[in-house]
């Protein structure tokens, strides 16, 4: 189990190591989950997470506690021996942070450190995501490997491209996100329309006119298993909400951006190299403490604004 969590810890911090040095960040933003407020918003969401839980075996249930028992300490560490910004609040979601990071610091250059693609969302010229394992820089211009060349389809050999990121954001609110447990608000919809038969392609066209191609999907109702009828733009409005990263409400908002204040302005730390050195002792992660130099650099770097 330790070498588990030394390979988890290593993994990020190598991944948050070479993000600093290879995009010339000047400050690293950690975010944590909290009990989101989705969950009051939409009963449904995330409820599946406790279903993959229960069904752990009993040595999978004990690793599992032990890693997050390590991740606490991680968070301690990081929260009170550097200078990074930590956010987390019993509220939100980490998502929601970095999403609120981005808003309220606009002329800021960003790169977020994930392999989560519900960040795609967020790409503009200003921010860009950097997925630490297969080691691609994701922009809206395409997908890069770590020799900044153009990562490309292995089935088609056409450099890789994410798709316009509104679009993306659009397509995940009708379609849904099983991974959230949040449900479709049009099941079965086609991608591009028939000739009777307006589909995502047409809708999306026609968003902001909002004229006939958008009302004629929006405005079509479907019955589901349990024989409850929906109105596609209902549910369309519903997972906006629950899917949109800049739709929180104001009264979360109002709380990330306390939680934002609060962190920029906390008290600046010594010592940063020795704590981390420390960390690396207690988890035996020697080839992180032979590069304790590097990493204490981004470590120590305060937010300048």
């Amino acid at each position: 189990m330790d070498v588990k969590i030394g390979m988890a810890f290593h993994i990020m911090f190598a991944s948050i190591n070479k993000s600093f040095k290879d995009f010339n960040g000047s400050h690293v933003v950690f975010c944590f989950e909290g009990r989101s407020w989705r969950k009051d918003f939409y009963t449904p969401y995330k409820a599946n997470r406790k279903a993959a839980r229960d069904a752990l075996t009993e040595k999978e249930a004990e690793e599992d506690q032990a890693f997050w028992e390590a991740f606490d300490q991680f968070k301690t560490f990081v929260n009170e021996k550097t200078n990074c910004t930590v956010l987390q609040h019993g509220q939100c979601e980490a998502d929601d942070f970095i999403a609120r990071w981005i808003q309220n610091h606009p002329n800021d250059k960003h790169v977020i450190v994930s392999s989560d693609s519900d960040f795609y969302q967020l790409l503009n010229d200003n921010v860009s995501q950097y997925n630490g394992i297969a080691k691609h820089h994701i922009t809206v211009d395409g997908i890069f490997d770590d020799n900044s060349k153009p990562v490309k389809d292995k089935k088609t050999g056409e450099a890789k491209h994410i798709g316009e990121p509104e679009w993306l954001l659009f397509e995940k609110c009708m379609r849904g996100d099983t991974s959230d447990n949040v449900f479709s608000a049009f099941p079965g919809v086609r991608k591009k329309g028939t000739k009777n038969k307006v589909g995502l392609i047409e809708a999306y066209a026609d968003r902001n006119t909002k004229g006939f191609d958008w009302n004629n999907m929006m405005l079509q109702r479907w019955v589901d298993h349990e024989g409850v009828e929906h109105r596609v733009l209902d549910d369309y409005t519903r997972n906006r909400t629950l899917i949109d990263l800049t739709l929180q409400p104001d009264e979360i908002k109002a709380v990330l951006d306390e939680s934002i204040v609060e962190q920029v302005n906390k008290q600046r730390v010594s010592q940063v190299g020795l704590s981390f050195m420390r960390l690396c002792g207690k988890y035996d992660l020697q080839r992180l403490s032979d590069a304790a130099t590097e990493h204490a650099e981004y470590l120590n770097a305060g937010y300048g604004g």
